[in-house]
């Protein structure tokens, strides 16, 4: 009778002691699966920015175009970026180096609007020019919340037993929304 109990005691001690690791495996396996969603929540906030901004562009190249019909260069470049944002798919790299080439090209655009005065006094132009900067504004803090998500992820990731547990649940770091060339991170230099 001693040794079944003792091996009954034994058997219990294991249970408990596997059901404890089980929920801390399930805690840490939840808290990396929840990181997952708000990434991929911040990559939605992302792409509805750059919808807005893609439906607003063509407002604004239509009217700048009304203006200055030999700057027809500028809004060709514009078009063909703001094509090639929408097929860029989900990765952030080619979506980040595109967005900061659309980036620089707008500036340029608002810099042609410059040598128009007629135009920058224009409502329409004014409120178009508001309306894409607050989508900017915006754009930047769904790229900061995307990126603050990611770091979140990618620090958990990597730390003891974080970084066993999303190793055997195949859960991956994942990639930053950042400028891909050194050139997008200098002021742009508008020359006529």
């Amino acid at each position: 009778m001693d040794i079944l109990a003792i091996l009954l005691a034994c058997l219990c001690i294991f249970a408990v002691i596997a059901g404890i690791l089980a929920i801390f495996v399930l805690g840490i396996y939840n808290s990396l699966r929840s990181l997952n969603v708000l990434i991929d929540e911040a990559w939605s906030g992302i792409d509805v920015q750059l919808k807005k901004r893609y439906d607003l562009i063509p407002n604004l190249v239509e009217t700048v175009k009304g203006y200055a019909k030999q700057e027809k260069d500028v809004f060709e470049k514009v078009a063909a970026l703001r094509s090639g944002m929408m097929n860029a798919g989900s990765d952030p790299e080619k979506l980040g180096q595109m967005e900061g080439e659309l980036r620089s090209t707008l500036k340029t655009l608002f810099a042609v609007a410059e040598n128009y005065p007629e135009l920058k006094s224009n409502e329409n132009f004014m409120k178009l020019q508001t309306s894409l900067q607050e989508i900017e504004t915006d754009l930047e803090s769904a790229r900061r919340y995307y990126n603050g998500t990611v770091r979140d992820l990618n620090l958990k990731i990597t730390t003891f037993p974080n970084s066993v547990i999303a190793g055997f649940f195949k859960i991956m770091p994942r990639k930053f929304f950042e400028v891909s060339t050194p050139e997008e991170r200098e002021n742009v230099k508008v020359q006529f």
